[in-house]
């Protein structure tokens, strides 16, 4: 074992945010933290392992005191708390593939999926869970209201609000139940679920949204002949009133899962996604004409950006904003290498791809918009954690969460952090 004298600060953004001078509190807090660090080792197969002194500092460093430009904004983050733990489990330990959705000031999330017995490296079984939050916030965070089970384990669905209710599509590893569309609505502070209607056919990790009494969705993976899901470009649309399936022009783009997508300017806009390749090029879809129309792929400053696993809000008629994803050259390398390595080889690989720290991964930290009325992408700063895949992310006035979510491969993180514009 070596030891190497040195410092290693994970979040780079620190020292961008001290040059900018953003925050006064934090160029303090890193004169601080300067002088309060430990070395760094370098401890089996050479990975990195953090050893700060003042992790309360880094608390503050990190999640209070995230400062950067949006428009004329700034956001801070801070972390504030967990879920709590699902019936029957002694502690939640964080899910990815969430129902998700606001109802007034209600924030309600649920579901997923986690390793909650083993992990993924010692040939844990994934499992998808029933339990749904209802969440009040609260100047401290999100306070629990109401925490029940649905009839059936629900993860990787599509959710959509309406402002009264949040619908959710698909998502159940139940073949039975991935057709299932789900209603939530809360009165006088209880949840109400109900299926209200099926969709046309199998459906998970697609994209959709809601517009005047119809929800739009696809491009995922769809049910076909076979009865078994896979990747597709297929896209539908559903009447809420009459229960009516009906097929429209098909997504332009190869057959993919895990886009992002939103409505600006009366368009519905959907970007990257992946299948054994990743993929950056977007397309929005003119709901009158019901045709699909190609705009800017996701480059930022001549990078191409994977959203696979991402999530994105609307903070604006022309303007979506976004957080998290994989790498988009370590995701093609790994869909090979997993694929197609035999023996040694492969159990080799697997042991250095699973085995790296979630930063090792280089997954999407960046802060991501694109504005629909320039046609371009842009990159506002980093969230200052772990970038996260398969999380839920809620907007509500000037507040984000991004709850939970995949923070490396077969990992989750139970924590939840809130955004404020300010």
């Amino acid at each position: 074992m070596k030891t190497e004298v040195g410092v290693f600060i994970k979040n780079r953004l620190l020292f961008s945010y001290f040059i900018k001078k953003k925050c006064s509190i934090f160029k303090k807090l890193v004169d601080i933290l300067l002088q309060n660090v430990l070395y760094t080792k370098y401890v089996h197969e050479n990975i990195f392992r953090k050893e700060i002194h003042m992790k309360k500092l880094l608390s503050i460093l990190f999640f209070t005191c995230s400062c950067f430009s949006f428009a004329e904004h700034r956001i801070s983050w801070e972390a504030v708390g967990a879920l709590p733990a699902q019936k029957s489990y002694d502690k939640n330990i964080g899910t990815a593939g969430l129902l998700q959705g606001m109802i007034d000031d209600y924030v309600i999330v649920g579901g997923g999926a986690n390793f909650p017995i083993k992990p993924l490296t010692e040939g844990g079984s994934k499992v998808t869970h029933k339990d749904i939050y209802l969440l009040k916030e609260s100047k401290n965070g999100l306070d629990l209201v109401e925490q029940i089970q649905w009839n059936t384990p629900i993860g990787y669905g599509a959710s959509v609000s309406t402002g009264k209710e949040i619908y959710y599509l698909g998502g159940s590893p139940e073949a039975a139940h991935n057709k299932d569309v789900l209603k939530v609505s809360v009165k006088n502070g209880k949840m109400k679920i109900e299926k209200v209607a099926e969709l046309m056919l199998g459906f998970e990790n697609g994209v959709a949204t809601y517009q005047n009494g119809k929800i739009y969705y696809g491009v995922g993976k769809i049910e076909h002949e076979e009865g078994k899901l896979k990747n597709s470009n297929r896209f539908f649309v559903l009447d809420l009133k009459t229960g009516e399936n009906k097929e429209l022009a098909a997504f332009p783009g190869e057959a993919r899962q895990q886009t992002v997508g939103q409505v600006l300017n009366g368009k519905f806009y959907v970007f990257s996604g992946g299948s054994s390749v990743s993929y950056i090029d977007g397309y929005a879809y003119d709901f009158e004409k019901n045709v699909w129309e190609k705009v800017a792929d996701v480059v930022v400053n001549g990078e191409k950006i994977l959203l696979l696993g991402a999530n994105s809000v609307k903070i604006s008629e022309d303007e979506m904003l976004v957080i998290g994803g994989f790498n988009h050259d370590l995701w093609n390398e790994a869909s090979d290498k997993l694929s197609n390595l035999k023996d040694k080889e492969l159990a080799d690989y697997k042991a250095q791809y699973f085995g790296k720290e979630p930063f090792r991964y280089g997954w999407n930290r960046k802060i991501l918009v694109f504005n629909a009325k320039e046609n371009r992408w842009r990159s506002i700063g980093e969230v200052p954690f772990d970038a996260p895949c398969g999380a839920a992310f809620l907007k509500h006035g000037n507040i984000l969460y991004s709850i939970n979510g995949e923070i490396k491969p077969g990992v989750r993180t139970p924590r939840i952090f809130r955004g404020e514009f300010r």
